[in-house]
């Protein structure tokens, strides 16, 4: 699998796009004006405490307060790995009201919710992760040969001192890398904790204490794999910066980054631009003529997968089957590329035959193999659908570049000219009721004052005759379809 990763850099703005075998998978956007928070490490003050929430808000300087639930609260000392490791103690006995406490962000702010924190700490760099709050070590899934995963961990250990605090997880670029990178990247560990540690110590109130690397230095440290071929970035700046980080790092990378100088913007490569623009639409088409609908709401995505023109060559079940095991391909790819989560609905054309049934579902979980965010895929229920979860940790690519319709206010529908016509008659008879008035203009978009000229005619004379009012029409060509006014004259 040939993999590249393009960087383009704007003045306000940096995206990256991670392309497979010539096929975009993922792109990341990081705006000055709203840079993400993933990661970065804060001194927040208390400012309330729920305990019916089990829950507490916390002001870290940002424009919400953030939510730090009991659960990703540190609580039995230094020897818990995971958040959710043992009895959960009451929240209004781990952190008081007007108190100081240093935590990390889990999520971004999404819609109307905070930031959501945690104080189990995780500091990364390229190929471990630092647990101050952890013990033992840890080796990503992906890492899948035992042999590989034994040499790591043996290689960790030994060079971790005996009374070493805090633990390990040994990432995924680790892979085949030697004793001494490792340890390298744990003495960087090492200073960066102690660095954060005196920064909160000195901060006398809430505040930023680590901020994380930024997205074109971060796309080399977390998306970068064996399967890399290189890393094209469009300016010559961050180009040196990026350099400069892998040489420090990992010099190993310093080969695949390449400055791009070609005449065509580097995004119009591979037709990344067209790429995006489709992945903001709600309707994907697939190869075969069939294709997908995706619904995003506040509480889930729906995904309708539709046969559409795709006909097949055998029987209905085959046909079906294959729409479905060519949808499952496609809905990882934009599950990725929309990057959108929390619970997931997809809703597969009906299949009768069991063993269809398993391998669509089957193809899907492949599929979602070279995922970066964590997921789970129940089996199909007894409606037919798949129910999927997908960690949602930034805004999804819909919320981050759009915002909801003026007009229509995010719905996405618009009431037609005839429904519009008929609340002008309503609204005619109110103020004929209330008001003496010797006319009235009725002020609506060219389609309704159309319609109104032609098919409501009749209607719009019997009204006349009804009230003994004079109606005139104005077209009003800034006002929205659904959008009129009556005025008395």
């Amino acid at each position: 699998m040939r993999e590249e990763i393009l960087v383009n850099v704007t003045p306000r703005e940096v995206r990256a796009a991670l392309v497979e075998n010539g096929v975009l998978q993922e792109v990341l956007i990081e705006r000055t004006s709203r840079r993400g928070l993933i990661s970065n490490i804060y001194k927040g003050s208390v400012s309330r405490v729920l305990p019916g929430m089990q829950a507490a808000f916390l002001d870290i300087g940002l424009e919400r307060t953030a939510f730090l639930h009991a659960s990703d609260i540190v609580h039995g000392g230094d020897d818990e790995v995971e958040p959710d490791k043992g009895p959960v103690p009451a929240i209004d006995d781990l952190v008081k009201e007007g108190g100081h406490v240093l935590v990390q962000v889990l999520k971004d702010p999404l819609g109307t919710k905070g930031a959501r924190l945690s104080t189990f700490i995780t500091v990364p760099s390229r190929y471990l992760v630092y647990m101050p709050h952890g013990d033992g070590i840890g080796i990503s899934t992906r890492i899948e040969d035992e042999a590989e995963r034994e040499r790591l961990r043996e290689v960790v250990a030994s060079i971790l001192p005996a009374e070493a605090e805090g633990g390990y997880i040994i990432r995924t670029a680790a892979e085949g890398v030697s004793r001494e990178a490792l340890w390298a990247d744990k003495l960087f560990l090492d200073k960066l904790w102690e660095s954060i540690q005196q920064t909160a110590a000195e901060l006398p109130g809430k505040g930023l204490v680590y901020e994380d690397l930024p997205l074109a230095v971060r796309v080399l440290r977390d998306l970068l794999s064996a399967e890399t071929d290189k890393v094209l970035v469009d300016s010559e700046a961050t180009y040196l910066q990026m350099r400069d980080f892998a040489g420090k790092f990992v010099p190993e990378l310093v080969p695949l980054i390449e400055l791009y100088t070609g005449r065509r913007p580097i995004f119009d490569l591979h037709s990344i631009e067209d790429e995006i623009d489709k992945a903001l639409g709600r309707k994907v088409s697939l190869k075969s003529g069939g294709y997908l609908i995706f619904d995003q709401t506040e509480a889930m995505t729906t995904i309708d997968v539709n046969t559409g023109a795709y006909v097949g060559h055998r029987n209905l079940e085959e046909t079906i089957f294959r729409t479905n095991l060519e949808a499952a391909l496609a809905i990882a790819r934009q599950l990725r590329l929309r990057n959108l989560g929390g619970i997931i609905i997809v809703d597969f054309i009906d299949m009768q035959e069991e063993e269809h049934r398993r391998q669509v579902l089957q193809a899907l979980e492949t599929s979602l193999g070279g995922d970066h965010a964590k997921n789970q895929i129940m089996e199909v229920s007894s409606l037919g659908l798949v129910e999927m979860t997908r960690k949602r940790t930034r805004e999804s690519l819909e919320r981050l570049l759009c915002e909801p319709c003026p007009t229509c206010d995010g719905r996405g529908f618009l009431k037609t000219p005839e429904t519009v016509c008929h609340e002008v008659f309503r609204e005619i008879l109110r103020q004929h009721r209330q008001f003496e008035f010797q006319e009235l203009m009725v002020l609506s978009h060219p389609e309704v004052i159309e319609r109104l000229l032609d098919e409501e005619s009749p209607s719009l004379a019997e009204l006349e005759e009804s009230t003994g009012k004079t109606i005139r029409l104005q077209t009003e060509t800034m006002y929205a379809q659904d959008q009129f006014d009556v005025v008395l004259m």
